[in-house]
């Protein structure tokens, strides 16, 4: 595997410098498939996080009046060395994270075509000039960068995620105070490493390691930051959001997920079983628009099932370093044990295991891939988030039962659905009440297409051209006397 040591970075970058937690504590960085220590970063709290903040604000100014080439030869800058260190970084991912290094690898090209997509997407931020109702006026609106942004990182795809916050934060002419997952956080330190080595002014790019409580409370207390960018559970947005409200700061969430994943009579069952694997089985089932249910109609359920069950079984559940993985471990015990409690849940209700259902025979965080049929309203999973690679199975007759089973929960982040009928394509695409929809497709994320979820499953938008939107004010100006 590509030696990552040269990007690893074991302190904050704050105005420039790399520097240690004034309490000199650290937190240790382990690889989840052998539970070695890979790194210690700083452990730190609310003085060093006012510190970044005060170093973004300081150097907002400049970067907001940089000329916008110049803003826009830096991130393109920064977007080839992120191809450039492609695979360093992704084998960095892989060692924090625990996920196959092809999923990885693919994960940094994407964090770099987000880079490229906002470098190119500055250019077209601009306003308007408003034909005015009476005479003798000109009425102008401008776009203008909203200042210091907070971004706060999830620890399952730690470089993608930061990559659509950082990436219109800069485009924008925003300065940035990264706080990366305690879990993951190389992948975000080696972030401001990149923005160093591109060549961004000190104090653009900030990042800081740490308390999630403290660097939070900062973060949504001190009046200098002006939005906040987070991607995590919904229970942690919430809190976010009700923290933030006493200086009215802007917010963009992208929460939890439970996504349905439903398969018509009609649909062509190779292309489903696929799909079902990639959906489920992706980043160990850590993913937050991984498929969550699986709805499965009847006269297509048993095909379905054998081919599924068969796939699954056969998995390669191994590190992601090693050549063939497939499923790599859980980020923590917790998970694992969350995964033994949702399996338990469902069995005494009545579900049926057809394959896994408990701890890989490798050990550690390894847990086999697991498939439930016979899975019902009543299991914890039905409403739970389930966050990793249990895949409970419903049936069902018609279309209506289906659409009104997918929609019965808080969470509208991603749907997903298998049919040949371009009709139902349609009712589907007007009904679910999810901000992404897959049909016959489940790799669906990408740079021009807006991210975000309904209902309890986030604010606003991350990618395409609305991306760039929430790190923008508008402000209208009226002259009269002409």
């Amino acid at each position: 595997m590509t030696d990552f040591a040269p990007l690893i970075r074991e302190a904050n970058l704050v105005n420039g410098d790399w520097i240690a937690a004034d309490s000199g504590r650290t937190l240790d960085v382990t690889d989840p498939a052998t539970g070695s220590v890979i790194a210690r970063v700083p452990l730190s709290g609310t003085v060093e996080t006012r510190r970044a903040i005060d170093a973004a604000s300081d150097a907002f100014p400049a970067w907001a009046a940089m000329p916008l080439g110049q803003r826009v030869a830096l991130m393109r800058r920064l977007h080839q060395l992120i191809l450039d260190n492609q695979e360093g970084l992704a084998a960095l991912l892989t060692a924090e994270q625990g996920k196959p290094l092809v999923e990885a690898r693919a994960e940094v090209g994407s964090s770099a075509a987000y880079v490229l997509w906002f470098a190119e997407e500055a250019r077209r931020a601009d306003g308007a000039v408003i034909p005015s109702p009476v005479a003798g006026r000109k009425m102008i609106t401008t776009r203008h960068p909203v200042g210091v942004v907070a971004a706060i990182t999830p620890w399952n795809f730690p470089s993608s995620m930061l990559a659509r916050k950082l990436g219109p934060a800069l485009a924008a002419g925003c300065t940035v105070v990264v706080k990366p997952a305690s879990a993951t956080p190389l992948s975000g330190l080696v972030w401001g490493y990149l923005a160093e080595l591109a060549g961004f002014p000190k104090g653009v790019v900030n990042v800081v390691t740490g308390s999630a409580r403290e660097i939070g409370a900062e973060i949504t207390a001190n009046k200098k930051v002006r939005k906040i960018t987070f991607t995590g559970s919904t229970e942690i947005g919430k809190e976010l959001l009700r923290a933030a409200a006493g200086t009215v700061k802007r917010m963009s969430m992208e929460l939890g997920g439970n996504a349905p994943f439903i398969v018509f009579d009609d649909a062509d069952l190779d292309a489903a079983v696929n799909g079902a694997i990639i959906a489920k089985f992706r980043n160990a089932g850590q993913t937050c628009i991984c498929t969550n249910r699986l709805y499965v109609q009847s006269g297509i359920h048993d095909r379905f099932m054998a081919r599924f069950a068969e796939r699954v079984a056969a998995l390669n559940v191994a590190p992601g370093n090693e050549p063939g993985a497939e499923q790599g471990p859980m980020i923590d015990s917790a998970a694992l044990t969350k995964m033994e409690e949702f399996v338990a849940d469902a069995l005494a209700k009545g579900a049926s295991l057809v394959t896994g259902g408990a701890r890989h025979s490798r050990g550690g965080l390894f847990y086999q891939p697991t498939i439930l049929t016979n899975a019902g309203p009543d299991m914890r999973f039905t409403t739970e988030e389930i966050f990793g690679p249990v895949a409970p199975v419903y049936r069902f007759d018609t279309e209506d039962e289906a659409i009104a089973a997918a929609n019965a929960t808080d969470y509208g982040l991603a749907a997903y659905a298998y049919t040949q009928s371009l009709s139902r394509m349609f009712r589907l695409q007007d009904r679910l009440e999810y901000g992404l929809i897959g049909i016959n497709e489940v790799l669906i994320v990408s740079p021009e297409a807006p991210f975000g979820g309904l209902k309890e499953s986030g604010l606003g938008k991350e990618g395409s051209w609305q991306g760039i939107d929430d790190y923008l004010e508008t402000k209208y100006t009226c002259i009269g006397g002409l």
